[in-house]
């Protein structure tokens, strides 16, 4: 029996799921490190965009799971800049994270507008989506990408240009990301839009879209367990921990975590008096993916070195290859632990991504109509 997406567009057929390699993770004891200084931004897919790749844990890691930066450099008003189309990615388990760090976005999920700022989290999977809106400080490129980034929405830091930290499974440029409605298309006075779902999401089944705002109750800081499995972390005021809650969003793919002290004689980090963080789930991951989005921190390898962090490092590490040891004051580190479920994933092979991105907006399989932008649980949509 033919399939509703075989019906509607045969060349579907053998673009439903990836069937290139599968994904596989470094699972020998490897250390790889990414250092601020030797940061090279560039504007990879749109101008007003500046990228910064953890390359070297990207490598290291048999290029299964990539994280950079994205640092908005020119203003939202020119001809060449501005919201962009309306898109969506498709990496193997549909898997796209945005954890905003400086400035304000406007981000439209599936025709669900959020405003978000410092220490928002979004996670996706496969669905449309475009950036409405961002800011920019006016500053140069070399003093716009020194300007502070936090996971905290104070004011300082939401006055300054967009930032987000953003990571997908494999490199973006191996799996289609279609175009479903170019910008030059959109009427932003309608409000109506046009539901749909597609057999190319290839996301596990319980994957979905999640958004955890930083001031909600399950996002507040809790104090980190006194003793962890390499011994108690050296600091000179209490260490917090913020769980992303992205586990079972994400498919079970990866765990997240925001590790933080607030700076000296002072209370920054929003905090929940609900007893001491869970750090249960760092034992779950094959690999392990620590950012310094600002103080320092260092860190034991399984060799006994030591390796010292400072802002916009990235170190990236086998299971139970690297333990953090200490942190400093006023310090936000984001952790990432990548789950043995991302090696039942396959890639995209290079034929399967063209074509899929080819048909852009015709892997559409059932509409329905939803009366207003802002309403309804995401599915997935296009354009009506």
């Amino acid at each position: 029996m033919m399939t509703e997406h075989t019906r509607i567009d045969p060349r579907l057929a053998g673009l439903i799921h990836p069937n290139g390699e599968p994904i596989r993770l470094n699972k020998t004891k490897f250390i790889a490190i990414d250092r601020q200084r030797d940061a090279d931004y560039k504007a990879t897919y749109r101008p007003q965009a500046l990228y910064n790749r953890a390359d070297n844990g990207f490598h290291a890691n048999n290029e299964a799971f990539l994280l950079h930066e994205v640092a908005t450099n020119l203003p939202i008003y020119r001809p060449d800049t501005g919201p962009t189309d309306f898109h969506l990615h498709l990496p193997p388990g549909g898997f796209q994270l945005v954890l905003v760090t400086s400035g304000v976005f406007t981000f439209d999920y599936d025709g669900r507008i959020f405003y978000v700022g410092p220490g928002a989290l979004m996670l996706q999977s496969a669905i449309v989506h475009r950036q409405l809106f961002y800011t920019w400080s006016g500053l140069s490129t070399e003093d716009n990408l020194k300007t502070p980034q936090s996971i905290v929405p104070d004011s300082l830091t939401m006055g300054y240009s967009g930032k987000f930290i953003e990571a997908f499974v494999c490199d973006p440029t191996t799996f289609p990301n279609p175009t479903v409605v170019g910008n030059d298309h959109i009427i932003e006075s309608e409000t109506s839009r046009t539901a749909c779902s597609h057999p190319l999401h290839n996301r596990p089944a319980d994957a979905c879209f999640w958004f955890q705002d930083p001031l909600s109750l399950a996002a507040l800081f809790k104090p980190m367990p006194a003793e962890l499995a390499g011994g108690a972390i050296k600091s000179d005021s209490t260490v917090y921990i913020r769980d992303l809650e992205i586990e079972a969003p994400s498919g079970h793919l990866i765990t997240g975590h925001i590790i933080a002290t607030d700076p000296r004689g002072q209370s920054l980090l929003p905090k929940s008096s609900a007893g001491k963080g869970d750090t249960s789930a760092f034992a779950k991951g094959e690999v392990v993916m620590y950012r310094v989005i600002r103080g320092s921190a260092d860190f034991r390898d399984h060799a006994g070195k030591i390796h010292e962090l400072a802002v916009g490092d990235v170190i990236t590490a086998g299971k139970d290859s690297l333990e953090l040891v200490a942190v400093g004051d006023n310090t936000q580190i984001l952790r990432l632990g990548l789950l043995s479920g991302m090696e039942s994933l396959r890639n995209w092979t290079p034929t399967q991504r063209d074509e899929v991105d080819g048909l852009a907006g015709q892997i559409i399989t059932q509409r329905e109509l939803r009366p207003l932008r802002t309403e309804g649980k995401p599915v997935g949509y296009l354009y009506g």
